[in-house]
């Protein structure tokens, strides 16, 4: 009987493992899923991972894919569509940020940046490997997110407080926060 690999003890059910062993903390500069991360882990606040999980196909669906050029044209009718679809969380401000946060994007563009360039210099384009022995190590926050975290709402960006900032950094692999147990630890 083959053992299942020790991997960091929040990854619990399999929608988790699969996120766990094949996404979480792994450097991705992709800028639609960058704006995806940055969307779900705001629209995670108050409500478990597992949950948004669940709930990523929808959101996908319903929000182009992450393309910030489509959300940001997005009318009010579209924020009612949105509102009254069970496949994503229905929460008005959280909705509302998404689609604000896909114009503060093309506000970037416009001033010669990306997204992926403006969150990933915060740590110098170079993903941060640490060494926590347990969940409970893991901070909620560090001075890095506090100040991603103030320089995105400067940029006019909502839903990006510094605790967000740091799940979407371990998300999106700016930094490598996978137990020093976990097997992902060394091939991330």
């Amino acid at each position: 009987m083959s053992q299942s690999p020790c991997r960091c003890q929040w990854a619990r059910s399999p929608i988790e493992i699969e996120y766990h062993d094949t996404q979480w903390g792994v450097p991705n500069h992709g800028e639609h899923h960058i704006f995806e991360m940055l969307t779900l882990e705001g629209a995670q606040a108050g409500l478990s991972w597992e949950t948004i999980l669940k709930k990523r196909a929808g959101y996908r669906k319903l929000f182009k894919n992450f393309d910030p050029k489509k959300v940001a044209r997005f009318t009010d009718a579209d924020f009612e569509r949105l509102m009254h679809d069970p496949s994503i969380v229905r929460n008005k401000l959280k909705i509302e940020s998404t689609i604000n946060n896909a114009s503060a994007i093309l506000d970037l563009y416009k001033a010669g940046t990306t997204l992926s360039a403006f969150v990933w210099s915060f740590v110098d384009h170079t993903p941060i490997t640490n060494h926590y022995k347990t969940l409970a190590e893991l901070p909620a926050q560090t001075e890095t997110s506090k100040a991603l975290s103030k320089a995105l709402k400067k940029a006019g960006f909502r839903f990006v407080g510094p605790t967000t900032m740091y799940a979407m950094m371990q998300a999106i692999g700016m930094v490598n926060d996978h137990t020093t147990d976990c097997f992902r630890h060394k091939q991330v």
